[in-house]
């Protein structure tokens, strides 16, 4: 099969997918409402066999996030409410990561003129920030909710960042934000709306942490200016 082909068929996946997901109006059960409504019978089919209940969790994360469709935040609440910290968290991190960057690779091979159309203004901001900070500008805009999660996925694949480096990056850089949200999670009853969680003190704790790593950059770097400035004057 040539690469022609091989991008038909996956670009036919991702239309099927999104199509069906519309036409059956899937997205009614990623709703807190819905979530919510069905906690008790999703913990005793977890109970009764964890691994597929994991697994079918993981597997619907990662196309929700591949494929760019909204219901991320409310899978991740039910992660915290179904699996708990420790297990949740691990789910919720990986099918994010994977899920991001396969919506990366995708924007990369098959939707580059659609992004840069619909993304376009934003795309200038993100090649700026890459092209001076690299790997920490990606680290700061996981902690920093300055672009949406889904956005910075795609946008990220119009640069020319390596999709392991996209990966890894991302899997360290979004583990604040997943332990904030799985812990919630476990209040998954308590929980009225998905406004309540980002509370501002919240949202100034990711600024602060999304600063951090760019602040430390820009310190290292003028410290060994400096102190070959000294060498030189010696």
């Amino acid at each position: 099969m040539n690469k022609v082909m091989q991008k038909i068929i996956i670009a036919c996946v991702i239309v099927l997918g999104i199509a069906a997901f519309q036409y059956f109006d899937l997205g009614q059960y990623l709703t807190l409402e819905s979530i919510k409504a069905s906690q008790s019978r999703l913990q005793e089919l977890y109970l009764g066999n964890r691994v597929l209940v994991i697994t079918s969790y993981m597997v619907i994360y990662i196309a929700v996030t591949a494929l760019s469709l909204p219901g991320a935040v409310v899978l991740t609440l039910a992660g915290g409410g179904l699996f708990g910290l420790v297990v949740g968290t691990l789910a919720v991190s990986f099918a994010s990561t994977i899920g991001a960057t396969l919506a990366c690779l995708v924007s990369r091979f098959f939707l580059r003129e659609w992004v840069q159309n619909k993304f376009g203004d934003k795309l200038t901001t993100i090649n700026n920030g890459v092209e001076k900070e690299g790997a920490f500008y990606l680290f700061s805009l996981r902690l920093v909710p300055i672009f949406p999660f889904f956005m910075i996925n795609l946008l990220m694949g119009l640069t020319r960042m390596r999709l392991s480096t996209f990966y890894w990056i991302s899997q360290i850089g979004m583990l604040a934000g997943t332990i904030v949200f799985v812990n919630a999670g476990k209040e998954l009853a308590k929980i009225d709306s998905l406004s309540g969680i980002m509370s501002p003190g919240l949202l100034g704790s990711f600024v602060v942490l999304g600063l951090f790593p760019i602040t430390v950059k820009k310190l290292l770097s003028f410290y060994k200016a400096r102190f070959k400035q000294k060498n030189v004057q010696k």
